[in-house]
C-alpha cells in the first residue's frame, strides 16, 4: 500500500486541530459570537480604511496577523491586520457574502457563483472549487405582499450565503439549492449532502460530531456529521399567506447543551442540542430576527429587525434582562468582546455598548452614513420608511433596499481582536476601529 506523503499528514493534522479563536464566522465552530479580546471601551480613531469596489456583507474573519474577507464585488481579500495593506485578493464569479472560514492553512469561502473556493492562505491560489446545484435566492409567490399577487420574487432580504464551518477535516456549508454539505477540506471532494425544503442560508453550526443548521423552509435541523443523517428536525412558524414570518436566516449558536437560534418568525428559540426539544422561546413582538445571537455567561444577547431592539436574555431560562430600541433594523450579529458588545445596524451606525448595562459608550457613523442627505433616514437615523417604501410594486421594493443599503449599512458582524474592531460596511469599506 503506498503510503501517504508528508504534506498530506500534516494537512490531516492541521484540519484535526481546533480552529484559531477568530478564524470562521462568528469566531468558532459552535458560533459564540465570543471575541478573544477586549473592545475598546471609548473611541479613539479609525486606524485604516480598506475599500473594495461593492458593499461589504461578509464578515471579517482574522488568522496569523491577516484579516480575511469577502465582497460583493466578486472577490475574497487578504488584509494584514495592523496597516491595512492588501496580502493577495482572489476572484470569484460573483458576489461573495459569506463569511470565510480559515483552517490547516486554507481559506474557505462561498460566492453566488454557485461554488465553493478553497484558497491557499498564503498567497489566494485557488486549490480546488466545489460546485454545488446552483445558488439562489428565497423566493415565494407574493413574497411580503408585493405585486402582482401571482407572481414569484426573491426575497430583497435574503442578503447572506451560508458561511462554512471546518471540523474534523470537513467543510460544512449550506446553499441555495437547498442542501447542507459537507465535502472534503483537503481534497473537495463530495462526503455527503442532506437535502432540505428549501433554501440553506443560514451558516451551521458543529459541536461533538452534530452540525445544527436552519432552512428557509421552517426546520432546524441537526445532522450527523459523518453519515449526513438526520439526528432531530424542530419546525418554527410557517407563514402560508405572505411567506413573510417564516424560516432561519440567522445562524445558530451551541452553548451548554442547547442550541440558540432567531427565526423570521419572531421567535429566539432555545432547542435541546441533543433531543431538539424547545427548552424556551422569546416573542420578539412580530420582528424577524435574522443576525445570529452570542452566548456568554449564561446570557443570550440578540438583535430584532422592525422593532429595532437590542436584547439580552437568561440563557437557561429565556427571561428578560435588558431592552434597548437601536433606532435601526439589526442583520448583522452582536460580538461579546469583554465587558463591551459591538453591534452594528442597518443604517450605518455601530455601537459599543456596557455589556452589563446595555448603554451605548461610543458610536461609529460610515462615511456614508455620515454623508446622508435627510431624507433616507430621519434626523433620529431611522429610516424614513413612507419616502423608503412607496408601494408594494416589486420594483419599489428592490428600489427602497437598494437606496436603504445607501447609508452604508453594517450587515457585518464586528470582529474584535488586539483592542481593534474590524467590520465592513454596505459603502464598501472595511473599517478598522480603535
Amino acid at each position: 500500500m503506498k503510503r501517504p506523503t508528508l504534506l498530506v499528514v500534516l494537512l490531516a493534522v492541521a484540519l484535526s486541530l481546533p480552529a484559531a479563536a477568530q478564524s470562521m464566522f462568528r469566531g468558532d465552530p459552535a458560533h459564540s459570537g465570543v471575541a478573544a479580546g477586549n473592545a475598546p471601551r471609548q473611541f479613539h480613531r479609525v486606524k485604516w480604511v480598506f475599500p473594495t469596489g461593492e458593499r461589504i456583507v461578509s464578515s471579517p474573519t482574522l488568522h496569523d496577523g491577516a484579516i480575511v474577507f469577502g465582497s460583493d464585488d466578486g472577490h475574497i481579500y487578504s488584509i494584514d491586520a495592523a496597516t491595512g495593506r492588501q496580502r493577495w485578493m482572489q476572484g470569484t464569479g460573483g458576489p461573495v457574502s459569506s463569511t470565510p472560514a480559515i483552517a490547516g492553512g486554507r481559506v474557505y469561502a462561498l460566492s453566488y457563483d454557485s461554488h465553493l473556493y478553497a484558497m491557499d492562505e498564503r498567497s489566494g491560489e485557488v486549490l480546488w472549487k466545489f460546485a454545488t446545484e446552483g445558488e439562489r435566492r428565497f423566493e415565494a409567490r407574493g413574497l411580503h405582499g408585493m405585486q402582482p399577487r401571482t407572481q414569484t420574487f426573491p426575497d430583497v432580504f435574503d442578503i447572506f450565503l451560508s458561511s462554512p464551518v471546518v471540523a474534523d477535516g470537513a467543510v460544512f456549508f449550506g446553499s441555495g439549492d437547498g442542501h447542507l454539505y459537507a465535502v472534503d477540506a483537503a481534497t473537495g471532494n463530495l462526503r455527503w449532502r442532506f437535502r432540505t425544503g428549501d433554501v440553506v442560508h443560514a451558516s451551521p453550526a458543529y459541536t461533538d460530531g452534530i452540525v445544527y443548521v436552519g432552512s428557509w423552509d421552517g426546520r432546524f435541523y441537526a445532522i450527523d456529521a459523518r453519515s449526513g443523517e438526520q439526528r432531530w428536525m424542530f419546525q418554527a412558524g410557517v407563514d402560508k399567506l405572505l411567506h413573510n414570518q417564516q424560516g432561519f436566516q440567522s445562524s445558530p449558536v451551541v452553548a451548554n447543551g442547547l442550541v440558540y437560534t432567531g427565526c423570521r418568525d419572531a421567535h429566539v428559540y432555545a432547542l435541546d442540542a441533543r433531543t431538539g426539544q424547545e427548552r424556551w422561546r422569546v416573542d420578539t413582538n412580530a420582528s424577524w430576527v435574522n443576525a445570529s445571537p452570542a452566548v456568554s455567561e449564561g446570557r443570550v444577547y440578540f438583535g430584532t429587525s422592525d422593532s429595532s431592539l437590542y436584547q439580552v436574555v437568561d440563557a437557561t431560562s429565556g427571561q428578560p434582562l435588558q431592552q434597548h430600541d437601536v433606532q435601526a433594523y439589526m442583520f448583522g450579529s452582536p460580538t461579546v468582546a469583554g465587558d463591551v458588545v459591538m453591534m452594528g445596524m442597518l443604517n450605518g451606525v455601530l455601537q459599543a455598548r456596557d455589556r452589563a448595562s446595555g448603554s451605548v459608550l461610543w458610536e461609529f457613523q460610515s462615511e456614508a452614513s455620515r454623508a446622508n442627505r435627510g431624507w433616507v433616514l430621519t434626523a433620529e437615523r431611522r429610516f424614513n420608511v413612507p419616502m423608503l417604501f412607496v408601494s408594494s410594486w416589486h420594483e419599489a421594493t428592490d428600489v427602497a433596499q437598494g437606496k436603504s443599503a445607501s447609508v452604508g449599512s453594517f450587515y457585518s458582524t464586528p470582529l474584535v481582536a488586539g483592542g481593534v474592531v474590524y467590520v465592513g460596511s454596505a459603502d464598501g469599506n472595511l473599517y478598522a476601529i480603535e
